[in-house]
């Protein structure tokens, strides 16, 4: 199918942009990668009057280190966070989960401004975004602010921006020290949707008990879902293999609500989600311990 008629905007400059969505509101579409907007598009499922294409823009295409935190503008594509050497030592989480990410063809060109801003339950970048505490730092033509990730999305599809704003850059603080991560998880083939995934983090003491975990899981609900109540009982803890499967059994039962699609069950999607989450602890605490 093709889209409906539309009027098409190509800014050059991040204040042209905003002026444009201040002026039009929500008869306009932001197009980034385009990977999940054009396509609904095409469907007519998204009919937008107008399109606001913020690929000339290049003030929002940026990776730098800023002090103890890496700034990510909007527009980088997801192959440049995938091979950043920044990213690959501070968030290393982010690291080995941007392979996960659609096909190479996809990362090419779809941004990780896009893919956050789009909410979908079953995409990583959200996932990873709770993960690592992120920041957002969104702007209109009135000033800016800061939304923690946890506030930002707020239901399937659907985040805290107001429709005059734009997502320009994410903060990403440093992984703490003594800290260990893992991401996993199974898709159909690669490159797939995934049936279920999970983000794991645990930070160790001195002592080596758990400090603090965190448990972020994909395609768990109505957007990323992070299991707050099965990470806190791991907290001040000695990990063994009988507190994390607890924890793997407390959040696969409790804490998510899968949904099911063509592919597989609820039931399936929560048996998936403890077992990798039950792998997933055991490499993050392996890789905390090996950094101490």
């Amino acid at each position: 199918m093709k889209p409906a008629p539309f009027e098409y905007h190509a800014p050059s400059t991040l204040d042209e942009a905003l002026s444009l969505l201040s002026e039009h509101g929500d008869d306009a579409k932001l197009l980034a990668g385009g990977q999940s907007l054009v396509p609904a598009m095409n469907f007519r499922i998204v009919q937008p009057g107008r399109l606001v294409d913020l690929n000339r823009i290049t003030e929002l295409s940026y990776i730098r280190e800023d002090g103890n935190v890496i700034r990510v503008g909007a527009m980088a594509r997801e192959r440049h966070v995938e091979f950043d050497p920044s990213i690959a030592k501070h968030t290393p989480l982010l690291h080995e989960a941007a392979p996960n990410i659609a096909h190479p063809q996809i990362r090419n060109r779809g941004t990780i401004g896009g893919s956050i801003v789009n909410a979908d339950p079953a995409a990583e970048l959200p996932v990873l975004m709770l993960a690592l505490d992120a920041r957002l730092k969104a702007k209109n033509n009135s000033g800016e602010r800061w939304i923690n990730a946890q506030e930002f999305f707020v239901g399937m599809f659907t985040t805290a921006l107001e429709p005059d704003e734009i997502l320009v850059e994410i903060e990403l603080p440093f992984m703490p020290n003594r800290t260990g991560w893992s991401f996993m998880e199974v898709a159909p083939r690669a490159g797939d949707y995934a049936l279920m995934g999970v983000a794991a983090l645990v930070t160790l003491d001195d002592a080596g008990k758990c400090e603090s975990a965190k448990l972020v899981y994909l395609n768990a609900g109505d957007g990323p879902v992070n299991a707050k109540e099965a990470a806190e009982s791991l907290k001040g803890e000695n990990l063994n293999e009988k507190l994390i499967e607890s924890a793997a059994a407390h959040a696969s039962k409790n804490e998510i609500t899968p949904f099911g699609n063509v592919h597989t069950s609820p039931e399936f999607q929560r048996h998936l989600a403890n077992v990798l989450t039950i792998r997933t602890l055991k490499q993050a605490l392996q890789r905390a311990g090996e950094s101490q």
